[in-house]
């Protein structure tokens, strides 16, 4: 493990003891509010960014933030995407840990003029720790992994519908759901980009791609071997996109083609 690594891994465990799981469990009404659209934030997932801050200032010196909380406050802290930057979920799957349930986790990346460079999923219950570095592949615990699939057929798909338009959702349920296995969808990109490597689920399909989300998951699972772009066109996410809509990904490039094809399909 890097120093980096392991420098990243204190500071989430550390986060995740002394703020996050003091409050899991253990939150009253007024400390859980909903950002609109069903989109929940706590107590618990403003300390931790703010505490997630603190340390990767230390760590980095003078190196910008995108904290999903603060840019939710302040649009215009997007706009550190298109420079070197810190991307912070405090808590992602804040929907689970405000009703007390698994899974969600921390994730953290740097990026460099829109492109993700390094990247780190950390699960608060679990312990297990997720990085990637550009070019150099994806681990688990210090251990380097190669995405495997399911082996299943048809394959297991993890398809999230819930930030679609009414029409786009029921195309999805009539044209594109039948092909797969549909499994659950975790609420958590903390958990759910592990699954697409670690041989649970083969291919998802996601709406909404803000770079919280979405940043460290893409080139974690790309470095391990998966693919993870967008459908329409095959370009590779960025971080910048911040108001782009639609994303696969999946554990082998094959899988990412015979989805990518079906859902083009929808729109010819």
């Amino acid at each position: 493990m890097s120093v980096i690594d392991r420098e990243i891994l204190a500071l989430c465990r550390d986060v995740t003891e002394r703020v996050i799981l003091p409050r899991y469990r253990n939150l009253a009404d007024h400390q859980v509010e909903d950002k609109g659209g069903n989109d929940p934030v706590t107590i618990a997932d403003r300390e931790s960014e703010v505490a997630l801050q603190e340390g990767l200032a230390k760590l980095a010196p003078g190196l910008l933030c995108v904290g999903e909380e603060a840019a939710h406050e302040d649009k215009s802290v997007l706009e550190r995407l298109k420079g070197p930057c810190w991307i912070v979920d405090p808590i992602d799957g804040t929907r689970n840990f405000a009703s007390g349930q698994p899974p969600f986790g921390i994730l953290i990346a740097q990026a460099d003029h829109g492109v993700a460079q390094s990247g780190w999923i950390y699960d608060c219950l679990s312990g297990r720790f997720c990085a990637a570095h550009r070019g150099k592949g994806a681990y688990v615990g210090g251990e380097r992994i190669t995405a495997r699939t399911t082996g299943e057929d048809p394959p297991v798909a993890a398809i999230s519908l819930i930030f679609m338009d009414d029409t786009k959702r029921a195309a999805m349920i009539e044209h594109i759901c039948p092909n797969y296995r549909l499994t659950d969808i975790p609420y958590c990109a903390a958990e759910q980009y592990p699954r697409l490597a670690l041989g649970e689920n083969d291919v998802s399909i996601f709406e909404r791609t803000l770079a919280w989300d979405h940043a460290v998951g893409c080139l974690w699972l790309e470095e391990a071997g998966g693919k993870v772009a967008r459908p329409d066109d095959g370009s590779p996410y960025r971080v910048d996109e911040w108001d782009r809509k639609g994303l696969v990904a999946a554990a082998t490039p094959s899988l990412w083609d015979d989805m990518a094809a079906r859902l083009n399909s929808l729109e010819a």
